[in-house]
């Protein structure tokens, strides 16, 4: 009985000062800001050298690994498109502010990689797959 009333003092002593705080003061906790709803800034070019590198480093290293061209390339390829569409939502800046579909990303992200990986490693990068893209960087000039 003793507890209990006391515990009901405590109780009332505390609870105004409770109140007010939530009633006057902003709760930090329902202030936070979600980053889901945060607007995504669109990749630049920066953000896609850095990108693309590191994709240029993964595939060489997976090569000289001992893993497949093309498994390797595709996990480099996915994990700069994932990059892309995660922290981007899927906008490149240098091409205006309209989301990029997914295939358009894996082409692009390929590309990007295996360009890059020929600078760097060439000799991780099948002969073919070379001749390919040094053949469509000279029609595109």
């Amino acid at each position: 009985m003793i507890i209990n009333l006391y515990s009901k003092k405590i109780f009332k002593v505390l609870i105004l000062p409770i109140i007010l705080y939530l009633t006057i003061f902003d709760i930090k906790i329902f202030n936070r800001e979600i980053k889901a709803e945060k607007k995504l800034l669109a990749a630049t070019e920066q953000d896609l050298y850095l990108y693309k590198g590191m994709g240029a480093s993964y595939l060489c290293i997976a090569s000289k690994a001992g893993i497949e061209f093309q498994k390797a390339v595709g996990v480099a390829t996915a994990t700069y498109v994932q990059v892309i569409e995660g922290k981007h939502g899927g906008v490149v800046k240098e091409l205006g502010d309209k989301k990029l579909k997914r295939e358009q990303l894996f082409a692009g992200a390929e590309f990007q990689i295996v360009t890059t990986a020929i600078k760097y490693c060439p000799d991780s990068v099948p002969k073919e797959v070379a001749k390919k893209v040094k053949k469509i960087l000279k029609e595109n000039k």
